[in-house]
């Protein structure tokens, strides 16, 4: 039986991921996020073209290769049909050419976990640890607070009941910040995106990626942000809300440790840091701003 590769950021992330998993993808027959949501920005080129993914997988652009976005990965409706649009407008369509999957039991981001993020940060002031704003955290918060709403939900009769009680509590929640909202056009962008991704296939990631590997195929697992930033192991609180090691590969697709074979480490030669939180190297100087 195959094993299961990871490529990792070692920094503070921007460390280039992206660029790599698009050189590697060749080899590989299936490519999966396994962590992070639309805080993620890998840059790559195509036929002279520059593409920016935040959440799907940087293998898109091989014809070969089978792309899944794993269970430990959140997202944003919006923000995937928007990349998945684009990308069909530059004559790429993943979707239609059946080289997309998403997890059935990665978590979705609402509009509301987006207005408690920034609500959050405005009362920080000061204190604040720099978050994208994306909602990344909060939707973090009720996954492990279990009150979360997942890809697979979407095809259940009551998903709109479940999201209008998911909203409430964010609202009652909201209530408490001195902070004004309007979620009229977000929640129709909303809606108009997750019926476009109810025609993505929905699988259990632990099963699928598995499959693969039974069949002796090869998977890359691919990471967003970097190790110093893990909830865990980083420069905690100044850190992603999900596990950016190669441990969050297992709980983040469903392998078991023993499937995991080489871990690729990327680092650019100088460091810089996404976010807020402790830079030892920082150079606060004229070339530092340069």
């Amino acid at each position: 039986m195959t094993q299961v590769d990871v490529l990792l950021g070692l920094q503070w992330g921007d460390e280039g991921k992206g660029k790599i998993v698009d050189v590697l993808s060749p080899q590989y027959d299936l490519i999966a996020r396994f962590q992070g949501g639309p805080n993620a920005g890998h840059t790559l080129e195509f036929d002279g073209k520059k593409f920016v993914l935040n959440t799907i997988p940087s293998g898109i652009f091989n014809e070969k290769t089978m792309n899944l976005i794993g269970n430990g990965v959140v997202i944003d409706p919006i923000i995937l049909k928007r990349e998945l649009d684009n990308l069909k407008a530059a004559g790429h369509d993943p979707v239609g050419k059946g080289k997309l999957a998403i997890a059935r039991k990665a978590h979705l981001i609402l509009p509301t976990h987006q207005l408690l993020d920034a609500a959050n940060e405005q009362k920080m002031g000061k204190d604040k640890i720099g978050s994208t704003l994306k909602g990344i955290g909060p939707t973090y918060m009720d996954k492990t607070g279990r009150n979360g709403l997942r890809v697979g939900d979407t095809t259940l009769p009551d998903f709109k009941e479940r999201y209008n009680k998911l909203v409430q509590k964010h609202k009652d929640m909201l209530s408490h910040y001195n902070f004004e909202y309007d979620l009229t056009e977000k929640e129709a962008a909303f809606f108009e995106a997750i019926e476009f991704i109810k025609s993505i296939p929905h699988v259990d990631s632990e099963h699928y990626v598995n499959g693969f590997l039974k069949e002796g195929k090869t998977v890359l697992a691919e990471g967003a942000q970097g190790t110093l930033l893990d909830v865990d192991f980083g420069s905690y609180p100044f850190v992603t809300s999900s596990n950016t090691t190669t441990a969050g590969a297992c709980t983040g697709l469903g392998i078991a440790p023993n499937k995991v074979g080489h871990v690729y480490g990327i680092f650019k030669a100088y460091c810089t840091r996404v976010g807020g939180g402790p830079f030892p190297t920082e150079l606060d100087n004229e070339v530092g701003e340069t």
